[in-house]
């Protein structure tokens, strides 16, 4: 338990994911590779390992084991149809009036609740690519972001996909999969982000998906991480949270909530 909750304590200082002690077991399932591949031999020596200055590479692997990355197209639909009939209007006309649109997608996994976005934005504003639209996609493990980089996604991901969308935006790849076609991709830029780390980002955001995500931070870094994304984001613009997350702390006084799990920048 002691090793159990030292690793819990780093992993939280260094990504914000709070640990109990009811994920013992899989914490210790999730590393038991990494013990042995380190050759570390026990949790006590491999916490040892990624406090120290040459354990730094590997304190970036753990964290990323311990990363839950669970995601699929079109997840909690009910902001895709908010973002395509209430937002991308205003934002597109903007745009063709010689405006710049930033779209976030913090946490973004695997990548498909990205190319999500990304579809919605083509479906709504044709000639997007044109314009100074882009989508910056983040997380913090560098596996899922190369797998989301590539857009390359099996059968199976497609349940939630119209076969029209997925006939326009995706095409066939080797290995029986579906790739995205240039045309979305061409609209998303991956990076990697700690979200307890600094922000390069200089702009501000029109709309950031962060959608279960926060669930994994306790209630202070979870509230820290709120108001940070409140300043990120343009007065007016939104932010879509994840279905059992609510905005709260000092975030919640710049951020009305005006439907469900969806939110507005207070001017």
């Amino acid at each position: 338990m002691d090793a159990f909750r030292r690793i819990a304590g780093i992993v939280r200082r260094e990504a914000g994911i709070h640990l109990p002690d009811t994920k013992l077991s899989l914490v210790f399932s999730r590393l038991v590779r990494r013990v042995a591949e380190t050759g570390a031999g026990s949790f006590e020596r491999y916490g040892d390992l990624v406090s120290s200055p040459a354990g730094a590479e590997e304190l970036r692997r753990m964290v990323e084991a311990l990363t839950t990355n669970y995601t699929f197209f079109f997840r909690e639909p009910h902001h895709f149809r908010h973002f395509e009939t209430e937002v991308l209007p205003e934002l597109a006309q903007r745009a063709r009036a010689g405006g710049r649109v930033r779209i976030w997608s913090a946490g973004c996994s695997t990548g498909q609740e990205t190319y999500s976005a990304a579809m919605s934005l083509l479906r709504t504003v044709p000639d997007a690519s044109a314009l100074d639209i882009r989508i910056l996609a983040t997380d913090i493990d560098r596996n899922v972001l190369r797998a989301a980089s590539h857009g390359r996604y099996d059968e199976t991901a497609f349940a939630d996909v119209a076969a029209c969308d997925r006939a326009r935006f995706f095409q066939p790849a080797p290995e029986g999969l579906l790739e995205a076609r240039p045309e979305l991709r061409a609209l998303i830029r991956f990076r990697e982000l700690n979200l307890l780390a600094p922000w390069p980002m200089r702009g501000l955001f029109d709309v950031v998906f962060f959608r279960n995500v926060a669930i994994y931070f306790d209630q202070g870094v979870r509230e820290a991480v709120w108001l940070r994304m409140a300043d990120q984001i343009h007065p007016d613009g939104w932010l879509y949270a994840g279905h059992s997350e609510r905005v709260t702390g000092a975030a919640a006084e710049r951020l009305a909530h005006l439907a469900t799990t969806t939110y507005r920048r207070l001017a």
